[in-house]
């Protein structure tokens, strides 16, 4: 009878469930699995701290559909694991993490003096969907195979093995046969609708005066995006989406509302009579579904469809819950409205449309005022626009926290699904850098765009040299003013508001701690061997960029921008209503 490690059965596992790559760094304490799967041909991608394996794991995850995996060894490596997988929590992307615990009779036991041991099972449980430690070999196919199957129902998330490396390590008789087929112990078809269900739906949507549709990360997660175009146009019925679902619909579309017309989108929920509800919890960054942001739920026929029942009428009182994966929802509802094409009244819905067109046009308009400001160092506006201009419809792009985060939402549009990344529901600076390299793993071969400030940069620069060292060729441009300046924004209007609305900004004297000193980002990268340089004149900014994409290779882009025009980013009034509760129930 031949042996085994504890580790090798897990790459096995995991090679049956068709995983390709892991995202961690390489140590003693699981050396039986990683090893296991440099023998399998799964590919360990290395990046220089933990947590951006966890990102890394997130936007791959994200990007293809399947499962992101990452490992960290005991003690310090999970300890740095933790803030990656409170953010994929809650950004809700289906990450597996595996990772290493001290030896049987001290791991988890809490065992006085022992070395770079605390309960990583009893802390990752309180913010992952599942955490469960193996207690001997003969429990693992068990102990994965009931992780895989957590991680696959319901919204996405995080879940977490935990194995002693003496279990991973050791060799033990291999009694068992081959792992099982994913088929065998989890579901693999996506979830239907009931009929009926669907019947009553498409009935509602189509004798509406004025039917909307609302998109959340559960579209994304489906890949329902032809399904959701087949309904918005059976329907001739306009659709926003939630921050993380932006491009579900191609914004591109005469029916797609982008959430930065903050304004328009609370008009069109409220004038809506029937709401359709796709993946999405309807949570604080949507208003919490209620008025004045969205119409009274008594005045609304409100039909919610999301794959985890406990997301139903969790914020918003619905009249229709119908827990299923939104493709199959969506395809089953598209094939019932075509059957009653003579029942939808278009003439009124397309007016309704036309007048929703004429406000996004009017918004842009005053928007791009900033594109004719060539000041420098640059308007902030130009970034994302320029960066549109030049990188192809189908370019992942990453935009990462604060102030550059709002410019590059208000001035790139997402002309192709799931083209889109950010921490929409954490807000986690510097998580940027690593999903960007997850997503050039994900996609090989697709341009990878990282908008980022230089505050954000400053938390995980040296992976640079990870995505040089994996031949990942991502260009980062990063927005430098040196400041917090969306904290800086808030400090001058606590302390000094009036003297704030006139001068616009505030001295460092003025301010507590929210000033920076400067990076060169550019040489950084060129001492990482990637390609970098520095632009302050907007108009030398695209033959910048067209320089870092022939480059074929990791690319830093340094952008001084306007430190005052960076810090009054649009919109910011609606993002501070956003945190405020709303009144309606």
């Amino acid at each position: 009878m031949s042996e085994i490690s504890g580790g090798e059965l897990i790459a096995r596992m995991l090679q049956k469930e068709g995983v390709e790559k892991v995202f961690g760094i390489i140590d003693g304490t699981y050396f039986g699995f990683y090893s296991a799967l440099h023998r399998l041909g799964i590919e360990i991608v290395t990046p220089r701290h933990e947590t951006s394996a966890a990102h890394m794991a997130g936007a791959y995850a994200r990007l293809t559909g399947r499962l992101g995996v990452c490992m960290a060894s005991n003690g310090p490596g999970v300890a740095n694991l933790l803030p990656g997988l409170v953010v994929e929590q809650a950004e809700g992307n289906r990450v597996l993490a595996i990772t290493s615990a001290r030896r049987i009779g001290i791991a988890g036991a809490e065992r006085p003096g022992a070395y770079q041991n605390f309960d990583q099972t009893g802390v990752i449980a309180r913010i992952a969907k599942s955490s469960i430690a193996v207690p001997a070999f003969e429990r693992i196919g068990e102990i994965v195979r009931r992780a895989l199957r957590r991680s696959w129902e319901g919204r996405p998330g995080v879940v977490h093995v935990d194995v002693p490396e003496s279990i991973m390590n050791g060799k033990f008789k291999d009694a068992g046969g081959p792992p099982q087929e994913p088929h065998r112990y989890r579901r693999i078809d996506p979830l239907p609708a009931a009929p009926g269900l669907v019947a009553v739906a498409a009935q509602w949507l189509a004798q509406a005066d004025a039917p909307a549709i609302h998109a959340g990360s559960g579209v994304v997660h489906a890949a329902a995006y032809d399904a959701l175009r087949r309904v918005a146009e059976a329907l001739h019925a306009p659709v926003t989406t939630s921050w993380a679902a932006r491009g579900a619909l191609p914004e591109s579309s005469p029916l797609a509302i982008p959430m930065v017309h903050i304004e328009l989108n609370h008009k069109l929920r409220n004038e809506a009579d029937a709401m359709l509800i796709l993946g999405s919890r309807v949570g604080e960054t949507d208003w919490w579904g209620k008025p004045p942001y969205w119409r009274d739920a008594a005045a609304q026929k409100t039909i919610q469809v999301d794959v985890d029942g406990e997301a139903l009428g969790m914020n918003r009182p619905v009249d229709l819950a119908i827990a299923a994966d939104a493709r199959s929802f969506l395809e089953q509802l598209a094939a019932e409205l075509e059957r009653r094409r003579d029942e939808i009244r278009l003439d009124e819905r397309r007016a309704r449309i036309e007048r929703y067109a004429r406000a996004m046009r009017e918004d842009r308009a005053r928007w791009d005022k900033a594109l004719a400001d060539f000041s420098v160092p640059m308007n902030p506006a130009h970034v994302a626009h320029t960066c549109r201009e030049v990188f192809p419809d189908d370019t992942v792009l990453v935009a990462d926290g604060g102030n550059a985060a709002v410019w590059t939402m208000f001035h790139w549009q997402a002309r192709q699904p799931n083209t889109l990344l950010s921490t929409f529901k954490f807000g986690m600076l510097g998580a940027g850098v690593a999903q960007a390299l997850g997503a050039a793993a994900a996609r090989p071969g697709r341009p990878v765009c990282c908008i980022i400030g230089d505050g954000a940069m400053g938390f995980h620069p040296q992976e640079i040299e990870t995505a040089v060292r994996n031949r990942l060729p991502v260009v980062y441009l990063v927005l430098c003013d040196r400041q917090w300046g969306m904290v800086k924004m808030n400090q001058q209007f606590m302390l000094k508001p009036l003297k704030t609305m006139i001068v616009k900004s505030l001295g460092p004297d003025e301010t507590i701690k929210a000033d920076l000193g400067e990076i060169e980002f550019d040489r950084m990268a060129q001492a990482m061997g990637a390609h970098g340089e520095r632009v302050a004149d907007p108009r030398q900014l695209r033959a910048a960029l067209e320089r870092a994409i022939a480059s074929g290779k990791c690319a830093v882009v340094h952008v001084d921008v306007d430190p005052v025009r960076h810090m009054w980013a649009p919109g910011l009034i609606h993002f501070k209503k956003m945190h405020e509760e709303p009144r309606g129930r």
